[in-house]
């Protein structure tokens, strides 16, 4: 009777504990994202999660998942959404096939250095959050990666010197792009170029120096031509469920957390900009500041798609632009 007593007691203790854990006392999020470790921007979100813990004196605790390690790339939004996890990090454009509203940093030469991709993220927020807002997500802050180079086995002066090439793709956008140029695409993830390039699957990409270099671009390609063709974004988004959960002043040091994350992506994005290219430099990677001629073929391509662009984004794409453009 004794033995029953002292159990039923450390049953009750034990249920009053997971009670108080599950009352808010003390929260463990799981964030996972695509990139390895190296990569600024895991860097920067291992600095927000520490920011995280450190303002709300350990109630919430987001222990990072990187590269791909618990859910894949093509995975992380859903599993979001889903409440599979509370927060999670990917590649903004790859919800462009969701609405093209999503893939407007990755339209080819509309916003090609970080002043205008800035500005066009300052456009583009507010109608991200609309539309995310109806799949119950919040978006906390998005990191540019570096201005997009073209990156392969041989020189290219002109857009005719791409036709045929296998041509890797992240994004419905860059797929398009390729076919537009006369290559062909094949979607790959980071984790896989190297490998994509040994085997043939892929023979040039465009990319940012961050990605060339973590990959040792060197070992697979000859030259990188830096025709920075779009700035393209991460974001690192919540589910609001889980976010609601929150009491309001672990809420408030959550957002202040991504305020200084994002600020802080924004300079790391720049510093990584030209380290990274003189490190492709200084293991044998040709750097070629692209032709005229290519430039112009380039440029072509992408006026074509944005006014595709603005067809499928709708009234979303044309408040987005009319707010860019101011």
């Amino acid at each position: 009777m004794k033995m029953r007593k002292n159990m039923m007691a450390a049953l009750s203790c034990a249920a009053l504990t997971v009670g108080l854990a599950t009352a808010g006392q003390a929260a463990t999020w799981d964030m996972p994202t695509p990139y390895p470790d190296k990569t600024f921007h895991t860097q920067n979100i291992i600095e927000f999660a520490k920011d995280v813990e450190t303002a709300t004196g350990g109630a919430l605790t987001i222990k990072v998942h990187s590269a791909g390690s618990l859910f894949k790339h093509p995975e992380i939004k859903n599993a979001v959404r889903g409440g599979q996890v509370p927060v999670g990090e990917f590649f903004l454009s790859r919800l462009s096939n969701e609405h093209a509203v999503f893939g407007a940093d990755s339209q080819p030469f509309l916003a090609t250095n970080y002043d205008d991709a800035e500005n066009l993220w300052n456009a583009q927020r507010g109608v991200v959050a609309k539309l995310l807002d109806k799949q119950g997500l919040m978006p906390l802050f998005s990191v540019p990666w570096p201005p997009q180079g073209l990156y392969t086995k041989k020189e290219i002066k002109t857009v005719d010197d791409l036709k045929g090439i296998k041509f890797r793709a992240y994004n419905a956008t860059l797929e398009t792009f390729a076919k537009k140029i006369g290559a062909a695409p094949t979607q790959v993830e980071v984790p896989d170029i190297p490998q994509a390039f040994a085997t043939g699957r892929v023979e040039a990409m465009i990319t940012s120096p961050s990605t060339g270099a973590n990959s040792k671009a060197w070992d697979f390609v000859t030259h990188f031509t830096d025709i920075q063709a779009w700035v393209p974004k991460n974001i690192v988004v919540v589910s609001k469920k889980a976010f609601r959960k929150l009491d309001k002043a672990t809420q408030d040091a959550v957002l202040a957390a991504a305020a200084t994350a994002e600020k802080r992506g924004l300079e790391m994005s720049k510093k990584e900009t030209s380290e990274k290219i003189q490190i492709m430099k200084d293991n044998g990677v040709i750097i070629v500041t692209p032709s005229a001629e290519l430039m112009t073929g380039l440029k072509a391509v992408g006026a074509e798609m944005l006014v595709d662009w603005q067809k499928d984004a709708g009234a979303e794409g044309e408040e987005l632009l009319k707010n860019y453009q101011k």
